[in-house]
């Protein structure tokens, strides 16, 4: 239970719902005893009545005694229909309280989770893959609305009931009491061992459902490939495969279900049995009488599924907490990037990097070494290099989205630990090598950059101008439904060049005071790279801009250059000035000249 205690405070909060709730569950039952009285008072006055009626049926009187044995069962009819309407009522009123707070509670966690999941920084992500993030918000949490919800209400439900019932019992019959209730433990214990084996169960069904899930995602999501090596037929055998899995893990779930509920109602009938038996002996000695009998075996039938949930709420509790376990875990993941104390300010652009290093944890892979640099408020600097140089992981640390393991990255003078992550990132613009957009239209993907909620006719200049300076609004105009055509999952719809530059009409569309374009040209033409350098030219006049290329053209017009290899810079200068030193950066624009030459023949 010690996991469950994380949800204390949502208790704590819906207090007088769950009070009520409880208040309302000993009122129901309240109202399911009674009738168990009324039944057992008309069946003695009735047997009262009848004997006299036989004795008196030739007579006038017999007559009478018959219309007041048929109005009284008219009456207790009656009253036990509406006292069965009150307990439905009480019911209702229980569920809509406990059942609701648990929904409420159910709203808050994920909302809870969720937030944490956006605080959570990238090596969260990086060592946690997407469904296991998925389940814990999902299944994880409807697991754990279970225990706040029904096991609760069953649990309070069952202990009012065993008291109410118990204590109503006890007073007609001690002896009759004890062996009405014989087989009820020996019924719950049962009950917990078969729902410990339909879990298990259950949860192996889950597991092969997941996978079959997860192989039908990647099948449709990798299409393309699938058919491009025509393995269509090997992949329907793997399909199959997993399919039949399912399909037995199911069966042994059905079975066990089939064997439970015959066994249940064999321990409620002897249950039931033992009653008539017993009571009868009882009633032959004249300790009770025959609608103690028929009380019994209602108030037996009251307590048949409060102890057969008692297997099912325990069950209940055990897969709540295992799943609490699982969201505390992230829950109490703290942040490595958190943000500053010092107060919003507007950011200048002024980028310095002192002795920066950085080695990803997972790889032990030294990223960068003892960097420095600096760009002035206002102007480009560009980074080039061979794959694996460390030219993201700048981009990704000057938009701390990493935080270096020495050294300092100041912006405007302030380290950016210190500064308001939130004021900071909202006046930056970021186009990162992987391109992501949402399903969702392209307006509505441009848009995503603007950080205030423009409406209207400047909303849709805004986003007109910005698909214009990315060299995008050509093809946009082009598609049937223009700027409302949607992009599919991930712009799957959309050609690798297509989406780099809606991302970059995201990015600029804010007009932010810091630029960083990380890669972002690599699959478009030459002809719309230079056709969109020189949109950018424009827009990033004033503005601090960090270009990081592996292509020569995409870095020559900055005002610095700087070359890296292996996380280290070997190279300073402009484009001319890194041409005449016939060092690595000339290298590399002689090979990418002559890899564009063969292009043009």
């Amino acid at each position: 239970m010690k996991p469950l205690y994380y949800l204390n405070k949502y208790f704590y909060r819906y207090r007088g719902r769950m009070a009520a709730g409880i208040l309302f569950v000993a009122i129901s039952n309240i109202f399911g005893i009674i009738p168990a009285k009324l039944i057992r008072y008309a069946l003695d006055e009735t047997h009262s009545l009848i004997n006299w009626y036989r004795l008196t049926k030739d007579f006038v009187a017999g007559r009478e005694i018959f219309s007041v044995i048929s109005f009284n069962l008219v009456v207790f009819v009656g009253l036990v229909l509406i006292l069965a309407l009150l307990k439905g009522v009480f019911m209702f009123f229980m569920r809509q309280t406990i059942i609701v707070v648990s929904r409420y509670i159910e709203y808050d966690l994920k909302n809870d989770v969720y937030k944490h999941y956006q605080e959570l920084d990238y090596h969260f992500y990086a060592a946690n893959n997407t469904g296991d993030l998925m389940n814990r918000i999902s299944e994880d949490v409807s697991r754990v609305r279970m225990y706040v919800g029904p096991a609760i209400m069953y649990t309070v439900n069952m202990v009012v009931m065993f008291i109410l019932v118990i204590y109503a019992m006890a007073q007609v019959n001690l002896k009759l009491t004890l062996y009405s209730l014989l087989p009820l433990p020996v019924l719950s214990a049962i009950i917990y061992y078969v729902h410990d084996i339909i879990n298990k169960k259950s949860e192996k069904v889950q597991e092969q459902l997941s996978g079959l899930s997860t192989f039908v995602q990647e099948a449709f999501s990798g299409i393309r490939v699938l058919k491009s090596f025509a393995r269509e037929q090997s992949n329907q055998e793997q399909f199959n495969q997993h399919s039949n899995n399912y399909k037995n893990v199911s069966m042994e779930l059905v079975r066990v279900n089939a064997l439970f509920h015959p066994a249940l109602l064999i321990l409620v009938g002897l249950s039931t049995i033992l009653t008539v038996y017993v009571g009868g002996l009882e009633v032959i000695k004249g300790t009770i009488t025959v609608g103690n009998i028929a009380e019994f075996i209602i108030y037996i039938n009251m307590l048949t599924w409060p102890v057969a949930s008692l297997g099912w709420v325990v069950s209940i509790v055990q897969r709540a907490s295992a799943s609490q376990q699982r969201i505390n875990e992230f829950l109490h993941t703290k942040p490595a990037v958190v943000s500053g104390d010092v107060p919003p300010f507007p950011v200048k652009g002024e980028i310095e990097f002192r002795g920066v290093s950085f080695t990803y944890p997972n790889s032990n892979v030294k990223a960068v070494d003892k960097l420095d640099f600096k760009i002035p408020a206002g102007q480009s600097l560009a980074i080039i290099g061979r794959t694996g140089s460390g030219k993201s992981t700048i981009a990704s640390l000057t938009m701390r989205l990493l935080d270096p393991d020495s050294g300092k990255i100041l912006i405007d003078g302030t380290d950016l630990k210190e500064m308001n992550l939130g004021s900071y990132r909202s006046q930056t613009g970021y186009v990162a090598q992987e391109v992501f957009l949402f399903s969702d239209t392209i307006a509505n993907n441009i848009a995503f950059g603007l950080t205030d909620e423009l409406q209207g006719e400047q909303r849709e200049t805004r986003i007109q101008k910005a698909a214009a300076d990315s060299v995008i609004l050509g093809n946009i105009m082009e598609f049937p439904n223009g700027f409302d055509t949607r992009v599919g999952e991930r712009g799957i719809t959309l050609s690798g060049g297509q989406k780099q530059r809606i991302s970059i009409a995201r990015a600029i569309i804010r007009n932010p005071s810091i630029l960083v374009f990380d890669d972002c040209l690599s699959a478009v033409d030459t002809k719309t790279e230079e056709a969109i350098l020189n949109n950018l030219n424009t827009i990033m006049k004033d503005k601090t801009t960090l270009i990081i290329s592996h292509r020569i053209s995409s870095v020559r017009h900055a005002s610095q250059i700087l070359v890296l290899d292996k996380g280290t810079v070997v190279e300073k200068g402009t484009h001319e000035e890194l041409l005449m030193r016939k060092g690595l950066y000339a290298q590399m624009n002689e090979k990418q000249s002559l890899e564009e030459g063969v292009e043009l023949i």
